[in-house]
């Protein structure tokens, strides 16, 4: 069981307000003030202070927010454990492209070699599943986006490709073109804070642009609707192989030849620091390989 003071702080870690913390704990300000001065008297070290009116955490208030929020992950599992004699639910979270296009296979493994396992699976862009990893709500997440590396545990999925793609009736479509001859094009474009989005970002930052280069952005979050504009000629795309792969099979949509290296990004297991759970699935996990 988790001291309700690491509680505490983990709640004004999030809030990052006295007033909201003692809000959402149905405590007094005081109180939540009480367990804070108590952990920083405890541990020997100031763990956030006032810049001004906001309240920041410390360097060693930022420590302790990973150690405790992996310790309430723990915590929590070994209650769930214990409290049922069935296995514990498998929270797995992944990003859109390997949710929708890559993990099929996989999944399916997961379910024949543990068929006791009920399995719920949460398909959101990056910036969310690790939220909810940061909540404790999923037990892993594949991700294709950027994550802190010495912030989560991780290992390594698979490594895709990523390209730009056009109809075939499109002019840039079987010609070599540099990026500034695609400038003029409506890209289209994942959301912020999606992994697809932030991979294409820093190919563009490595080229000395953005997305706000392009003559013309459009956002969705869908890849199928993103694919069926691009096959109107309606814009360009830039996405992992996976997800256009029957496509480009069929001829609907070309890939588009810019002349320089291939980008190849990994796909990754995040998992918060020190999980003790994360070896029950071992024999799954060590199936997942690299491609």
């Amino acid at each position: 069981m988790l001291d309700p003071r690491l509680q505490t702080f983990l709640v004004l870690c999030d809030t990052m307000s006295y007033t909201r913390a003692a809000k959402q704990l149905c405590l007094t300000q005081p109180a939540v003030t009480q367990h804070v001065h108590y952990l920083e008297k405890h541990y020997g070290c100031k763990l956030v202070s006032y810049q001004g009116k906001v309240l920041r955490l410390t360097p060693a208030g930022e420590r302790l927010r990973e150690m405790v929020r992996s310790l309430s992950y723990n915590s929590h599992k070994m209650e769930e454990a214990l409290a049922s004699p069935r296995p514990a639910v498998l929270h797995i979270g992944a990003t859109k492209t390997i949710g929708e296009y890559v993990l099929g296979p996989d999944l399916g493994r997961l379910l024949r070699e543990y068929p006791e396992c009920t399995v719920s699976l949460t398909v959101d862009n990056t910036k969310a599943l690790l939220e909810a990893l940061d909540r404790g709500t999923l037990d892993f997440a594949l991700i294709e986006g950027f994550f802190d590396k010495a912030r989560y545990g991780h290992r390594l999925y698979r490594r895709e490709e990523f390209f730009g793609v056009c109809a075939p009736g499109h002019p840039a479509a079987g010609r070599e073109l540099s990026l500034d001859g695609l400038l003029a094009e409506n890209l289209i474009v994942r959301e912020k804070g999606s992994g697809t989005r932030a991979i294409l970002e820093e190919w563009l930052h490595f080229h000395n642009h953005t997305v706000e280069s392009f003559a013309r952005v459009t956002e969705i979050s869908d890849f199928s609707l993103i694919k069926s504009l691009v096959r109107q000629g309606l814009g360009i795309s830039f996405l992992y192989a996976p997800v256009v792969e029957q496509e480009l099979k069929e001829g609907s949509l070309c890939r588009l030849s810019l002349g320089a290296s291939p980008v190849v990004h990994e796909f990754s297991l995040v998992y918060l620091p020190d999980n003790l759970f994360i070896d029950r699935w071992s024999g799954w996990l060590s199936g997942l390989s690299d491609q």
